[in-house]
């Protein structure tokens, strides 16, 4: 009789001890979500840094994330290669701005429910669109592969790429006019962004975004804490089935 009622005594108390050291709870009682923002991912998060202002997608969706949850908002700026460390070091309660889903990033941390499905596909000029169509013809001495630092188009090059040169550039925004300007052969980025800049830059293609190399998903990512998760995810579903989310997508992906 002592297990089965220690056991009732434990369950009826879990919730309560759960509630208590939410973050959800924490960041309604600050009356701020900070959310967490590379700012260098077009259409997601863009920073300009003459104005200091972001916009794009994600942005966009975090100020209907503290309408939701009846906050503030802060935009606090990060990078890809930190991350995870300043997701744990409580620097931001959650991160957005086109983030792939990965298992590595989830051995620390949570994801929200997936909002895009992409993969890697390469970017390349025009004009040498026929000679980048796999990775074989892409990983081939004297070609080079513009990457951003730390993020996962720098980890499929570095896993993929055995022959070409990967050239790693600072700023992720930069990227792209410099390969249009011929300083560079290809990228290698998430088919949605490969899209998009092919709409922004004429001289450059996406090649074959349909049919990337590999399978992705992009989601908001999380500290280990099931209640903002739960929460998080709800709000999405509800975006997502009123419209909201795909009026949003429209906006800035169409």
């Amino acid at each position: 009789m002592f297990r089965p009622l220690l056991l009732a005594v434990l369950l009826l108390a879990a919730p309560a001890a759960f509630a208590q050291g939410s973050k959800l709870d924490a960041i309604l009682a600050r009356g701020t979500v900070r959310v967490g923002l590379t700012g260098d991912y077009r259409p997601f998060a863009l920073l300009d840094r003459a104005t200091g202002r972001y916009s794009g997608l994600d942005v966009d969706m975090a100020e209907d994330l503290g309408r939701a949850l009846g906050t503030r908002v802060e935009l606090v700026p990060t990078s890809w290669s930190a991350l995870q460390a300043d997701l744990a070091a409580d620097k931001f309660d959650l991160a957005m701005g086109g983030i792939s889903v990965t298992l590595e990033r989830q051995k620390t941390a949570f994801f929200s429910f997936p909002l895009l499905r992409t993969g890697k596909a390469a970017i390349a000029r025009c004009t040498d669109r026929t000679r980048f169509a796999s990775l074989a013809e892409i990983d081939r001495p004297g070609v080079k592969v513009l990457t951003n630092p730390g993020g996962t188009n720098e980890q499929f090059d570095r896993a993929s790429l055995k022959s070409a040169e990967i050239v790693v550039l600072p700023r992720n925004t930069a990227i792209f006019d410099e390969l249009a300007a011929g300083h560079g052969d290809v990228m290698i980025t998430d088919a949605v962004e490969a899209r998009l800049q092919q709409k922004l830059h004429r001289e450059l293609c996406a090649i074959h975004p349909e049919q990337p190399f590999d399978f992705g998903e992009l989601a908001y990512l999380l500290p280990r804490d099931p209640a903002l998760k739960a929460w998080i995810d709800q709000w999405l579903h509800i975006a997502i089935e009123s419209g909201a989310y795909a009026r949003l997508r429209a906006k800035w992906l169409d």
